[in-house]
């Protein structure tokens, strides 16, 4: 039986490196003959091919998605990460002002994160972001953040008046660091990482036990919609919005 296009994309993103790996892998030595040059070759299978191969960002998200879901595996085969302590994010104490609140916000995934705070904020909505860039050190790192959890137990007045930048740590739903291949995935209060789903790397919401699914090339699942965003801020970011009904 043919294995699906959703499974093979799925091995193309573990089974390459980098893009440029996986774009060499479906150019033909005809191309080669005619084109004269390897990185013409590439824009043309990148650019020629849409719908039968990967875009940059789908490869490198659907990479991260498997990376994080291998970390996650490898934390439960260990025994898993250290528990949360609950009680320190409950000693937080949450202002009534948001913190986005009378900030000029210039950059689109700022605008993004301040349209979504109150809603996170207030329970109606958990969302989960994708940031993917460099640290301080240069280093390449991605990964996904429980926004409301973060909201809850950071001050967000620095990220939205541009003093500090907001960046996957190792304390979030999932984290990698391309450089060091350093890896962990936690879960947090609103969300359980899912990693050993045939799917792929998915999220369970606590409150009413739906799936987030973060493969770019599937839904994100049942009252959940996913967000790409141009930013100036950042190489790769998806928000990955789940609503919480109420009855």
């Amino acid at each position: 039986m043919e294995r699906s296009m959703a499974a093979r994309f799925h091995d193309a993103a573990t089974q390459f490196k980098v893009y440029e790996d996986y774009l060499d892998s479906k150019v033909t030595s005809k191309d080669l003959f005619y084109l004269k040059s390897r990185e013409l070759a590439r824009k043309l299978v990148e650019h020629g091919h849409k719908g039968s191969v990967l875009s940059r960002e789908q490869f490198e998200e659907k990479k991260a998605a498997a990376q994080a879901a291998e970390a996650a595996r490898s934390f439960a085969f260990y025994g898993g990460s250290r528990p949360t302590n609950i009680s320190n994010h409950l000693s937080v104490v949450f202002s009534r002002t948001l913190a986005s609140a009378g900030k000029e916000l210039k950059d689109n995934f700022l605008r993004a994160l301040a349209e979504r705070e109150e809603a996170n904020c207030s329970g109606k909505m958990t969302s989960v972001i994708f940031i993917r860039d460099h640290n301080p050190l240069g280093q390449e790192v991605s990964g996904y953040i429980d926004y409301a959890h973060r909201l809850k137990t950071q001050d967000f007045e620095p990220y939205f008046s541009g003093k500090k930048k907001l960046m996957p740590r190792r304390s979030d739903l999932c984290y990698y660091n391309w450089k060091t291949q350093a890896s962990t995935s936690n879960s947090s209060p609103n969300f359980e990482v899912i990693y050993d789903d045939p799917n792929g790397l998915l999220f369970k919401n606590k409150m009413d036990k739906k799936i987030l699914n973060v493969d770019p090339l599937a839904g994100p699942g049942e009252d959940s919609n996913r967000t790409f965003l141009q930013s100036d801020l950042y190489t790769h970011a998806v928000i990955y919005d789940h609503s919480i009904r109420t009855v």
